[in-house]
């Protein structure tokens, strides 16, 4: 950070509260308008906390390279060939150009990876409002991040009108707030699920506004897909498993019910299998994804990952189905309810096991009162449940790693913290 992040940063922040207080009456009513702001202006200070703790206390990190090593160059191409700077914006990323840009490419560590090279661009684009001013533009991911928030909170608020701890847990909790507000992937992505969470929402469960629904969530699904596309291979499965349960229970008659349900189990689970298919790349192709969890699993743990945080072992991956399925309830224990309180090495695990023994205390408390096989008549919460266990599967099995964990698990908190806070 600079000294233009003190001048130019304040005024960023004026402008979206002030924004933000024009677009609250369309987007709030009596029970949500008390949330709208402390939960925007967390969110905006959360982004400002990432870049200072990723500064002075990581020393740098993927939040600080996508904007030195990365949009710097696209400014300063900006500055000095403007068209160079424009073709280095639309470009997807990956092979080098061979115009003038190229100079100006090279330079850029993340170039050859479309998927951060997005990130990239991001960056790029919102500099040219904020002169390439790092904590400024770090405001337009956290409100990005906040409008999907939002937008999911509001979908769920009208199913469940009267649940008073879904605010904390779809806007309030500490990791979320933290790792979803800076330049990073995983505020992009927190966001965009948000977005398509309320669209399925809206176009399947409260029947309203389908066009605009659908048009915002297919937006934000290919989002989710040029940047970390496993997200849409957990998401997509579990949204034709709520289908299953929502329309068999429209069924009355309990014969034509035991009849018809294993043929609509069947149809949603191909549909399921079939977007799956469409939705993945060759990198997440159902193929390759042992393979590919292996090789993720030890990257983290002996190369780029190692200074996140505190390594954890779960058992050996060796590329195979059977040793993934075979490891598939540590790696969903190490995601929801690790690190304890004993393995914390720094203060950011603190505040992740702190989470994590809230979270296993309200699994205790909703198993011990009986609510628990209540919760599961419930096809909302069935899909929150079933997303928490198939991500969390799938981000404990390939990071080997608590602080990239504390990250990438974020997507599925929201959910997890609706299963758990939605009867208390």
């Amino acid at each position: 950070m600079e000294f233009k992040d003190l001048l130019i940063t304040p005024i960023y922040m004026i402008l979206f509260i002030g924004l933000a207080y024009m677009v609250r009456p369309f987007v709030t009513n009596k029970r949500t308008r008390k949330y709208f702001f402390p939960a925007l202006i967390i969110r905006l200070f959360g982004a400002i906390a990432l870049g200072m703790i990723y500064q002075f206390y990581y020393g740098g990190g993927d939040t600080f390279n996508y904007f030195l090593h990365g949009s710097a160059h696209i400014w300063e191409a900006l500055n000095e060939d403007f068209t160079a700077g424009i073709s280095l914006i639309l470009h997807s990323g990956g092979e080098h150009p061979t115009d003038s840009s190229y100079i100006y490419s090279s330079r850029i560590w993340y170039f050859r990876d479309p998927k951060s090279y997005l990130i990239v661009r991001l960056v790029a684009l919102f500099d040219i409002f904020t002169f390439h001013t790092y904590s400024a533009t770090a405001l337009f991911f956290a409100a990005f991040s906040f409008s999907g928030s939002w937008a999911m909170y509001t979908a769920v608020q009208k199913l469940y009108p009267n649940a008073r701890r879904i605010p904390l847990a779809i806007l309030f909790i500490p990791s979320v707030v933290f790792w979803g507000s800076g330049i990073l992937k995983d505020t992009i992505t927190l966001g965009a699920l948000g977005w398509v969470t309320w669209a399925f929402l809206n176009i399947v469960v409260l029947n309203r506004l389908r066009t605009l629904s659908i048009m915002i969530g297919l937006l934000n699904a290919i989002l989710i897909l040029k940047v970390k596309s496993y997200i849409l291979l957990c998401f997509v499965p579990v949204v034709f498993l709520f289908l299953y349960f929502n329309y068999s229970k429209k069924v009355k008659n309990l014969a034509i019910k035991i009849i018809i349900a294993p043929f609509i189990l069947l149809l949603f689970g191909a549909l399921g299998i079939m977007a799956t298919f469409y939705a993945s790349t060759d990198e997440y192709n159902i193929d390759n994804v042992a393979e590919r969890a292996a090789i993720t699993s030890n990257d983290i743990k002996q190369g780029w990952g190692r200074g996140a945080g505190g390594t954890y072992d779960i058992g050996t991956l060796d590329g195979s189905w059977g040793s993934m399925i075979s490891l598939a309830p540590k790696a969903i224990i190490v995601s929801i309810f690790r690190p304890f309180i004993w393995e914390v090495s720094n203060p950011l695990m603190l505040l992740a096991a702190m989470e994590s023994l809230v979270f296993l205390i309200l699994l205790v408390k909703l198993v011990l009162k009986g609510k628990f096989r209540n919760q599961l008549k419930d096809p909302f919460l069935v899909f929150c449940l079933v997303f928490t266990l198939l991500f969390s599967f799938a981000v404990g099995i390939s990071t080997g790693n608590f602080g990239t964990l504390m990250r990438y698990k974020i997507p599925m908190m929201p959910f997890l913290g609706v299963f758990l806070l939605k009867n208390r």
